[in-house]
């Protein structure tokens, strides 16, 4: 059924594990409309790329409520891909071990909870000295329960990084978190049997991607303004030198036939005169769509923007 005989409120949205700064659960409808038009009338997609997945708020959706014959996950954060990898092979035991996590947490008072948080976290970091990145085994999912058990209790659902790749986000006080979301986590691990993770760099995606291919880059967004800027998802950061070397490779997929969408935020939000993004992609389909700015710590601060989507095609 194509989308355009579908109201908003009958969509089907399903959600990511993990709560993702920038995550694209609210621009799902926008994102979905702005599919190539074949896709939206036959609901079949041959082959999905998504080269930054991070939370995959569109790679779950589109699992949910398409056919998608083959699909290829990629992201340069290794725990990210650790969960994923967790969830694919290991569901069950994850469950087990976050419903344990749950129960003990939950339990406890506000203070021991805050104490239970930074234990787990301490845990965490000093894992990272000492467990094997290369080889899958039951170390991944321990990981991986963890990851989601700090995610799930941790201040405004962040994930960010220091310079040394230690997890640096404070306890956030939540009455009653939901850290075992055993139906969702079911969900993801089926949405998931087939599909390829690769922790990796976005351009070892294009070995994926060819005539036809449905390519979606959703990158770390470029701060808004010079005290915006969220430090993050991975230790390394993604530059404004990161972002044209991107274009390019946008660029470079777009010979191939690729069918391209690109979000990122829009700096003309702060800079009228900012023409970063409209320089970069010059010549290709540049929309503004309204957003909720969500990460910022002061309540005030957040609200609607636009931020941009950028397709190789028009609809």
């Amino acid at each position: 059924m194509s989308i355009n005989n579908l109201n908003k409120e009958d969509l089907k949205v399903s959600k990511p594990f993990l709560k993702w700064a920038g995550g694209k659960r609210q621009l799902l409808f926008e994102l979905e409309k702005r599919l190539p038009n074949l896709i939206l009338e036959n609901g079949i997609i041959e082959t999905y790329v998504e080269p930054f997945v991070g939370g995959g708020a569109l790679f779950f959706y589109l699992e949910s409520n398409y056919q998608v014959k083959k699909s290829i996950l990629l992201d340069v954060n290794m725990e990210l891909i650790m969960a994923y990898r967790a969830i694919q092979n290991d569901s069950k035991y994850l469950i087990s071990i976050l419903k344990d996590m749950e129960d003990e947490h939950l339990q406890k008072s506000e203070e021991n909870r805050k104490k239970n948080y930074y234990s787990k976290r301490d845990d965490f970091n000093t894992q990272m000295h000492e467990i094997d990145y290369t080889h899958y085994s039951r170390e991944w999912v321990d990981r991986a329960a963890h990851l989601i058990f700090l995610n799930k209790t941790c201040f405004n659902g962040l994930f960010r990084l220091n310079s040394k790749g230690e997890f640096n986000v404070p306890f956030g006080r939540y009455q009653n978190p939901t850290i075992c979301d055993v139906e969702n986590l079911q969900s993801a691990h089926n949405s998931l049997k087939k599909t390829e993770l690769l922790c990796t760099d976005f351009t070892k995606s294009q070995q994926f991607i060819q005539k036809g291919t449905l390519v979606y880059l959703d990158p770390p967004y470029r701060p808004l303004n010079n005290t915006s800027h969220f430090t993050g998802y991975s230790r390394e950061g993604f530059s404004d030198q990161d972002q044209k070397k991107l274009a390019e490779f946008y660029k470079k997929m777009d010979t191939k036939g690729a069918h391209l969408i690109l979000s990122n935020s829009d700096p003309k939000n702060h800079d009228q005169k900012d023409d970063f993004f409209d320089e970069l992609y010059y010549g290709y389909n540049i929309q503004r769509v309204p957003a909720k700015r969500n990460i910022n710590s002061k309540t005030s601060r957040r609200g609607e923007i636009q931020e941009l989507i950028i397709r190789n095609y028009s609809n």
